[in-house]
């Protein structure tokens, strides 16, 4: 059976549910007629030819014909590599640095990038004439990475399961340590998946060095439920997700409501719990030993290009790293970015991970 990834499946969404999330800035259609063509030179000067090798998470998506226009474009041959959530991903980029997979990577996310960098996997490149909404130079401790995309990642609630059950939807951490929602939440493991670490991220800053590792014994003693990847847990565990699912509390993203949206349109049947999100920024970067360096910084300026920032909402499902780019409207109501989401820095992450995980572990799985 194929296991459906957030954006993939949100993509599905757009076509079906919520049409309207389509619709980008620019009338044309990502390579079609009218689309920005892409020169065949490299930003830095010179001819592009031969292939290049993308390595991403296996979330990675984008519409149809976009990709293709980049390679007719520019000459080049893209190759694409999925190697598994952005946790192991980043675990293949360093045991791989010598050899490495490829030329370009995309989906190393501010809560694994650090140990990648520390690691030397990266060459460091920064695209010209980024707007300045992207944030460069980039947080420190990630110089030389592009940031492409961002999103919140937070606790979901099925809605329409707490209605039907007549039960108030808990709104913050500490509800999910009281009775009345014992063995109804479902969260991923932060040892191997992105969104589960940077969940543990928001619990540290929410409750400090002193009080996160109480907090998981309370929700483990509560019923938690523990898997591996997010879509276990969403479209496995996930009672909202209309496969089956059991547990009405899932740890997902603050966009996810946007593709549980009602036939009409009027409404969605699950909400963000966005007193609980941490900020989430997916990277791409050049690979140290690339083969190829011009086509690899000519496909980080794409991916970095307002072709493809236009086409994250609808084909990844996230926010575009570029906050000039015109957002669906739907999104406003349905997707929003928490006003103040947990934030922990990437030296802290880098200082404590492998601490942070070996306690979380202890205390969760025992």
């Amino acid at each position: 059976m194929t296991i459906r990834t957030r954006r993939t499946l949100a993509a599905l969404a757009v076509v079906g549910l919520v049409p309207a999330l389509a619709a980008c800035s620019g009338d044309d259609a990502p390579g079609e007629a009218g689309s920005t063509p892409v020169p065949a030179e490299s930003s830095t000067g010179g001819e592009l030819s031969g292939t290049v090798t993308l390595v991403t998470h296996d979330s990675f998506a984008l519409s149809d014909g976009l990709l293709e226009s980049f390679e007719e474009g520019s000459g080049l041959e893209v190759e694409h590599v999925a190697a598994g959530d952005a946790g192991a991903l980043v675990n293949q980029l360093v045991l791989t640095q010598d050899s490495p997979l490829g030329d370009v990577v995309y989906g190393v996310d501010n809560t694994f990038a650090s140990r990648a960098v520390e690691a030397g996997v990266f060459e460091p490149y920064t695209p010209a004439d980024l707007d300045p909404s992207v944030g460069t130079p980039v947080e420190e401790g990630l110089e030389g990475l592009t940031p492409i995309d961002r999103g919140d990642v937070c606790l979901n609630v099925d809605t329409a399961w707490f209605e039907e059950e007549g039960i108030e939807p808990p709104s913050t951490f500490e509800d999910l340590t009281q009775e009345t929602y014992a063995d109804l939440t479902v969260v991923t493991n932060p040892a191997t998946s992105s969104p589960g670490f940077a969940f543990l991220l928001a619990t540290i800053s929410a409750f400090g060095e002193d009080g996160w590792q109480d907090y998981w014994a309370e929700l483990a003693d509560n019923g938690l439920r523990v898997t591996d990847g997010w879509s276990d847990a969403y479209y496995v565990d996930f009672s909202g997700a209309g496969e089956g699912g059991e547990r009405p509390v899932v740890l997902s993203y603050a966009t996810s409501p946007a593709f549980t949206v009602t036939e009409d349109g009027s409404a969605t049947t699950t909400a963000a719990l966005l007193d609980t999100c941490f900020r989430q920024v997916e990277y791409a970067g050049v690979l140290a030993g690339t083969d190829n360096p011009a086509g690899a910084r000519a496909l980080v300026d794409f991916l970095a290009s307002e072709q493809v920032q236009a086409d994250i909402p609808a084909s990844m499902y996230m926010y575009p790293a570029d906050e000039s780019v015109e957002l669906p409207a739907e999104w406003e109501e349905f997707a929003p970015l928490a006003e103040d989401p947990y934030e922990v820095s990437a030296q802290e992450i880098a200082e404590h991970r492998d601490e942070w995980i070996q306690q979380w572990t202890a205390t969760v799985i025992g």
